[in-house]
């Protein structure tokens, strides 16, 4: 069975703004290494190294110096090469918060019918 290389792309507004990319370059360094790199992890391992939350969503942990952040994907492309980064925030509770599952399947849903161009 082939492998296919995956990499990472952001989600982006109509407007053009990268809200998740924004969030994790606020972080401060080290805990933006940690995020970095269980994405890093994500794409040599692919979906194996997430949780799967419910539909198309996937969830990567990154457990920092400052807090615990979750990272909401979902993998597009023929061979679900592309790990489209969806939602991103520090973890407070035990479980997902609902309202972040949402926000992520409203902008995958947004970044499909926009044809991919805007992401």
């Amino acid at each position: 069975m082939a492998t296919y290389r995956r990499w990472w792309r952001d989600y982006r507004t109509a407007s053009g703004r990268r809200v998740v990319r924004e969030a994790i370059m606020a972080l401060g360094t080290n805990d933006r290494a940690t995020v970095l790199e269980a994405m890093a992890d994500v794409a040599r391992h692919g979906k194996r190294s997430a949780r799967h939350i419910r539909g198309d969503i996937y969830e990567l942990r990154a457990d920092g110096t400052d807090a615990t952040f979750r990272l909401l994907f979902a993998t597009e492309g023929r061979f679900s090469q592309v790990l489209l980064a969806l939602a991103f925030f520090a973890k407070t509770t035990q479980k997902t918060p609902e309202r972040m599952i949402k926000l992520a399947e409203r902008r995958l849903i947004d970044w499909r019918s926009r044809g991919r161009t805007g992401s």
